[in-house]
Parts: C-alpha cells; sequence; structure tokens
C-alpha cells in the first residue's frame, strides 16, 4: 500500500491517536472510510460512463458505416438505372430512319411536288 509496510502504518496510527484522542479517533476513521466508499462509488461510475461512452461511439461508427453503404449502393443502382434508361432510348428502329415518314408503297411523291401549307411566310426564290 503505497510503499508502505506494517510498521510505518503502525506507526501513524499510534502518532494520530496520541493527536487525536481515543474519542475523536474513531469518527475520524468512520469518516475516513466513508470517504473511501464514495471514491471508490464515483470512480466506478465514472468507469461505467466510459464504457457506455465507448459503447455509443462504436455504435455510431457502426450507423455512419451503414449509411455509407446504403449511399453507395443507392448511387450505383441509379447509375445502372440511367445506363439502361439512356440504352433503352436509343435501342429499337428509331435508330435506323429517324426522320423518316411513314411512306406506303405508291406514292413516292417528291417534296416539291406537295402544296405549301399557308403558313404566312413567303416562298424563298427559286434560282434558275
Amino acid at each position: 500500500m503505497f510503499g508502505m509496510g506494517m510498521p510505518e502504518i503502525i506507526l501513524i496510527l499510534a502518532i494520530a491517536l496520541i493527536v487525536l484522542g481515543p474519542k475523536k479517533l474513531p469518527e475520524i476513521a468512520k469518516s475516513l472510510g466513508r470517504g473511501i466508499t464514495e471514491f471508490k462509488k464515483a470512480t466506478q461510475e465514472f468507469k461505467e460512463n466510459l464504457d457506455v461512452d465507448n459503447d455509443l461511439k462504436e455504435a455510431r461508427d457502426t450507423i455512419r458505416e451503414v449509411k455509407e453503404d446504403l449511399e453507395e449502393t443507392v448511387r450505383k443502382s441509379m447509375a445502372e438505372n440511367t445506363a439502361d434508361q439512356e440504352v433503352d432510348a436509343v435501342s429499337g428502329d428509331e435508330l435506323e430512319h429517324p426522320f423518316e415518314e411513314d411512306v406506303t408503297p405508291g406514292s413516292e411523291d417528291s417534296v416539291e411536288d406537295k402544296p405549301r401549307q399557308e403558313t404566312g411566310l413567303k416562298e424563298p426564290a427559286k434560282d434558275a
């Protein structure tokens, strides 16, 4: 105990008995014992609070990791969906003839043969 042996402790108790007297020594010992007990309780509560704080920190870190994983999964899923939609929009027969009109066989009129619709615009001058 703090590098003190039994002879040193007996010497300290003998000096305390002489200085304090036989009536006050038991009261001081009781209050000293209570103080040590309260100190032990306080240190135990402090240790428990540290353990709880560590548990909360671990839980917080785990939740943060799960959140990051979930966000990454959602981003990947959205990127895949966007890529799939782009492929669907670009695929099909629409790419082969995007500006072709639906022409029935036998009616191969040229554009110049069709009458111009009334739009209010003047016809461009034809170069001859």
